[in-house]
C-alpha cells in the first residue's frame, strides 16, 4: 500500500517544513514501513547547513527516520489520533552526507511494543547504500493527554 503526502498528514501532526516524509511505499502496521523523503535544494535547512556545501543536518535524518517509524505505529485506525513521542534514541550512526538531489529512503521496523511504549530501529538510504541508523524508543499518547 502506498501512502501520499495528504494521506501521511492525515496520520502524522507534523507539517512542513517539520514533515520530512513524502511518500510511504510500504507499510506493514505494528511491524514495518518504507518511506522516501526527496531531498531538493529548496530546503530551508539548506541556507545555513552549509553554505556552497549543503549537507541534510543529522538530527533532520534522524527525524525523518522517525516520522516514518511514526507511520507504522499510527497507521492502524486505534491509534489515530496519538502522537508517537520520542523516548530516546540509541545506537546512531552517520555513514554518508545526505545532500540536494538525493532520495533518502527509510526502512522502519518495529522491534518492541509493550503498553504505550516501544522501540523501533531505522536504517537510512541513499542509492541502496546505508547513510544512517538509529534504535528509537518512544511513547504512543493521545492528543488530549499531551
Amino acid at each position: 500500500m502506498v501512502l501520499e503526502i495528504t494521506d501521511i498528514m492525515k496520520i502524522l501532526p507534523h507539517r512542513p517544513p517539520m514533515l520530512l516524509v513524502d511518500r510511504i511505499v510500504e507499510i506493514d502496521p505494528f511491524k514495518s514501513a518504507t518511506g522516501i523523503k526527496n531531498v531538493t535544494m529548496n530546503e530551508p535547512f539548506f541556507v545555513g547547513h552549509f553554505p556552497g556545501h549543503p549537507i541534510m543536518p543529522g538530527v533532520l535524518i534522524l527525524e525523518a527516520m522517525a516520522q516514518v517509524g511514526g507511520v507504522a505505529m499510527l497507521y492502524p485506525e486505534e491509534n489515530r489520533g496519538k502522537i508517537a513521542m520520542f523516548g530516546g534514541m540509541e545506537n546512531i550512526k552517520f555513514k554518508r552526507p545526505v545532500v540536494p538531489g538525493d532520495q533518502l529512503v527509510t526502512k522502519a521496523h518495529i522491534v518492541k511494543v509493550r503498553g504505550e511504549f516501544g522501540v523501533l530501529h531505522c536504517d537510512g538510504y541513499v542509492d541502496d547504500k546505508l547513510v544512517a541508523s538509529a534504535d528509537f524508543k518512544f511513547a504512543m499518547r493521545k492528543e488530549e493527554n499531551m
